[in-house]
């Protein structure tokens, strides 16, 4: 256990290095990194999301972006997801849209955030197609639910995701309750103190379940984000407590993570989404898939040498 909290942490620590984040540009995803990402561009990931359709699987893309620092790169950011939409609309692909607000501008400008949000959300309201708002670090969360419940108030096609390793999400779900949210539950995968979140894996675990139970007694759809099985099996069991229609819910995981598991739920009939994250900036979606779960440090090692 000790072990694996140090190399969590080291992992974290080098999601954020600017440095290596540049470093890594220039050699693309030959790290490993071409396992759990669609690659540098939106149409390297067509023919990966057509197969997972093929498969019975749902999509989820999202533009990886990190460190935007200014006003025309958040734009140019907003204008690839435009662009994304109207792929996705197409060719007719089973894909949703995930963002991150700090793309967008979130540390630049509200004003500019708000701006970029509408020109994705009304160009993705005019194709069906829904967007996620991811949730970053605790820092970003309030900024983030506030800017959320302003859009949602306009567009319905809006969902944004909860993690239960904050000690404010439960509250959070509470206040999001009035909007009819679409949620996306998740564990949490940034490096945060033990003054804002649960420390201790089974706190985050305990809190995950309340939070997916209170969220499908409300009535609104969920989205169970995780590759645990309990956590699954939780819910298969509040499917049956609960008397749920499979309309209400979707299982989510990551490209590349649990592949037969997702198959298996497939055909035990659930809704899975694979959540499939494309573009130049992977390097700290990589590490902190990295550090979530050791074991994924054998995509990178493989990565390294076999090419």
């Amino acid at each position: 256990m000790i072990l694996e909290a140090i190399s969590k942490n080291f992992f974290l620590y080098l999601s954020n290095n600017k440095v290596l984040d540049r470093f890594a540009k220039r050699f693309g995803t030959s790290f490993g990194a071409d396992k759990i990402v669609g690659g540098e561009t939106f149409s390297q990931a067509i023919p990966i999301i057509k197969q997972l359709n093929h498969d019975g699987l749902q999509v989820t893309v999202d533009h990886l972006g990190e460190f935007v620092t200014s006003e025309a790169e958040a734009k140019d950011r907003a204008n690839e997801c435009v662009d994304t939409i109207r792929l996705i609309d197409k060719h007719q692909l089973g894909s949703e849209v995930s963002l991150k607000l700090t793309s967008l501008g979130l540390d630049i400008s509200q004003d500019l955030v708000m701006e970029n949000m509408e020109r994705i959300l009304t160009e993705a309201e005019s194709k069906g197609i829904t967007v996620t708002i991811d949730m970053e670090d605790s820092s970003r969360c309030g900024s983030t639910l506030e800017i959320y419940k302003a859009l949602k108030e306009k567009h319905k096609n809006l969902g944004t995701v909860i993690q239960s390793y904050l000690y404010r999400s439960d509250e959070d779900l509470d206040d999001l309750n009035s909007y009819n949210p679409y949620l996306r539950l998740v564990k949490g995968a940034y490096k945060e103190s033990g003054k804002v979140a649960f420390v201790e894996k089974e706190m985050v675990d305990s809190n995950l379940k309340r939070l997916i139970k209170k969220n499908l007694e409300n009535g609104h759809y969920t989205a169970v984000a995780s590759h645990d099985d309990a956590m699954i099996e939780y819910t298969k069991q509040l499917e049956d407590e609960l008397k749920l229609s499979r309309n209400q819910f979707e299982f989510q995981m990551l490209y590349g993570m649990r592949n037969e598991t997702q198959k298996q739920l497939v055909k035990e009939g659930y809704t899975v989404r694979v959540y499939l994250p494309y573009g130049e900036d992977w390097y700290g979606y990589f590490m902190r898939r990295l550090a979530e779960r050791p074991a994924n440090i054998a995509f990178a090692i493989k990565g390294i040498f076999s090419k």
